[in-house]
């Protein structure tokens, strides 16, 4: 399994990203954090609110994922990024089970 971090502007376009990648079973699931960022944009230190989320998938769906966001997110250059990790087997079959099952249950 991988997480995949990604950063938007606000809650609401997160929210919109993540049920696209929930609607077309690209990801099983999502947390979302508010933060605050510091980055150097165009030469210039900024600093703003933004929402994080950490989409929950398989491997096999990175480069998927990976693509619909950039096609809907609102960044000139989108955070994403892709986090190895390795679940206990019941979590895992849950994922594998409900990426692929049109009737989605939790273990």
């Amino acid at each position: 399994m991988i997480f995949i971090y990604v950063t938007y502007p606000n809650f609401k376009t997160a929210r919109k990203i993540i049920r696209a990648l929930l609607e077309k079973r690209l990801v099983i699931c999502a947390n979302v954090f508010p933060v605050s960022s510091i980055y150097r944009w165009e030469g210039k230190i900024e600093e703003s609110k933004e929402t994080v989320s950490i989409l929950k998938t398989t491997k096999s769906n990175w480069e998927k994922v990976k693509r619909e966001i950039a096609k809907i997110h609102p960044y000139k250059i989108p955070c994403i990024v892709k986090i190895e990790a390795e679940a206990d087997k019941k979590y895992m079959n849950w994922i594998l089970k409900n990426l692929c099952s049109p009737n989605p249950s939790f273990p």
